[in-house]
This record gives C-alpha cells, sequence and structure tokens, in this order.
C-alpha cells in the first residue's frame, strides 16, 4: 500500500492515524533470507517492483510472488516460463500468463489507462519483445496502441499509419536485423523514441548488436536506447514520460 493510499484510509476513516503510522514505519524493505523485497519503491518512484522469473527457482519464485501480490494487491512477472505460470497459478488462481511476451501477473480490475504511447515494430518477429513493453506499459496504467510489422523494407505502411505515431506522448521503436526504424520514426516525430533493438536477425546481425549500433548512431534527434530485447525497460520508461505527458 502506498502512501497516497494509506492517507486517503485515514481520511475516509478505514484506518485510524496510528495504523496508518505502523505502515509508514516498516522498514523499507522485505527481509526473506535468499531475497530482500523492495516495499516502499512505489512511494519513492511511483512503480512497484517486478519480478525477473528468468533463473528463479520455483520456491523462490513462488514466495516472492505472494509476498508481492500480498503487500500490493497485483504483481508482474516477466521472463516467466509456461511451467512457472503454471506453478503460480496452482495457488493463485486469478494469474493470467501471455506466452508471446512471457508475462505472467495478477492485476487489478478495473485500472484505468490514461495518455497514449505507440508500440510499434519493424516484423513480426520483433513482437514478442514489443509485447513485453506494451504489456509492461499498460501494467502501470498507460493507454498503448500497437503498429505492428511497419518496417523500413516497406515504408509506406508506416507512413499509413502516422497520424495514429504522432498523437502519442512517446514512441517505442522495436527493431532486430539494421535497426532502421528507430531513426525514421524519429525523424517524424516531436515526441521521445525509445528505440529497442532485438536479436533478430542473420548472422552479420550479431544476436542484435547490429541493431543496437544503428540506433546508438542515429542520426535523428529526440531517440533514446535501451538493452536488447529489452521490451520491460522500454515499457518503464515510456510510462513515465507518458505520465509527464498527461501532466502538462
Amino acid at each position: 500500500m502506498g502512501t497516497h493510499d494509506i492517507l486517503l484510509k485515514v481520511k475516509n476513516g478505514d484506518i485510524s492515524i496510528d495504523e496508518a503510522e505502523q505502515y509508514l514505519r516498516r522498514q523499507p524493505f522485505e527481509e526473506m533470507g535468499y531475497a530482500k523485497l523492495d516495499t516502499h519503491r512505489k512511494i519513492r518512484s511511483g512503480f512497484p517492483e517486478v519480478i525477473f522469473c528468468s533463473g528463479k527457482t520455483d520456491d523462490h519464485l513462488l514466495n516472492i510472488f505472494g509476498k508481492l501480490y500480498e503487500i500490493d494487491g497485483e504483481v508482474l512477472g516477466t521472463r516467466a516460463t509456461i511451467n512457472q505460470y503454471e506453478l503460480i497459478k496452482e495457488r493463485y488462481k486469478e494469474a493470467k500468463y501471455d506466452k508471446v511476451s512471457r508475462i505472467i501477473k495478477i492485476e487489478k480490475e478495473g485500472k484505468k489507462k490514461v495518455g497514449k504511447v505507440v508500440v510499434c515494430t519493424a516484423g513480426t518477429a520483433d513482437i514478442p519483445v514489443a509485447e513485453e513493453a506494451a504489456q509492461t506499459a499498460e501494467y502501470f496504467g498507460s493507454y498503448v496502441e500497437r503498429i505492428y510489422d511497419v518496417g523500413v523494407s516497406g515504408i509506406h505502411r508506416l507512413l499509413s499509419k502516422l497520424d495514429v505515431i504522432q498523437s502519442a506522448n512517446c514512441i517505442i521503436a522495436v527493431a532486430g536485423m539494421e535497426g532502421a526504424i528507430a531513426s525514421v520514426i524519429g525523424g517524424l516525430v516531436d515526441k521521445p523514441v525509445i528505440a529497442v533493438p532485438t536479436s533478430v536477425g542473420y548472422g552479420a546481425s550479431m544476436n542484435g548488436l547490429a541493431a543496437l549500433l544503428t540506433m546508438i548512431n542515429s542520426c535523428a534527434n529526440g531517440i533514446a536506447v535501451v538493452n536488447i530485447d529489452n521490451g520491460y525497460g522500454a515499457g518503464y520508461m515510456a510510462t513515465q514520460i507518458n505520465r509527464l505527458g498527461v501532466k502538462q
């Protein structure tokens, strides 16, 4: 429960001042021995801690997932396998899993989506990374529109959606191969572009390094670049930018 939620509960008489004080006095992390959950992250940054599921043991994942759900009433996990989802689902029937993005989550119903983030991909092979970005942004409260398979080999496809792209507070451009779509979009919009290189491509793409270097060396202004295949990082940053756009 965040500071704002605590204060609202005090105002509405749901909890006493003493109870609110106890919440605020809790140490800023939950000690679990093998993990220290950052329970005050949402208070500091506006975003709760998220689970990177890959590499975690079953017991650790299950307990971390449960504790974060207990604290905040919802939880997001990235890079989860179907086996990890089935493990979580046994205990938490409300958990949902997306095989494309590999996101597992329990989300509060009726969450309002604000502003606009547009997620574009160069090709369909980039969609798993794009979906990680899009669903992360949606989880954190952004309204997201998807425009997929609009790479530079058929640039008319991108230009046909230019009005939608230009209306966004932030654009996420996801591409493997040579990664040129980020530069093209950057030259057409007046909003920040977050470029996401993917590991899609043939041998000389070097598992996304070629796209990463293209995006870093872009001649277009207003482009920021995240790590290869880092859809989560792009979705998080896009939401930060989108929130600023909504406040204006």
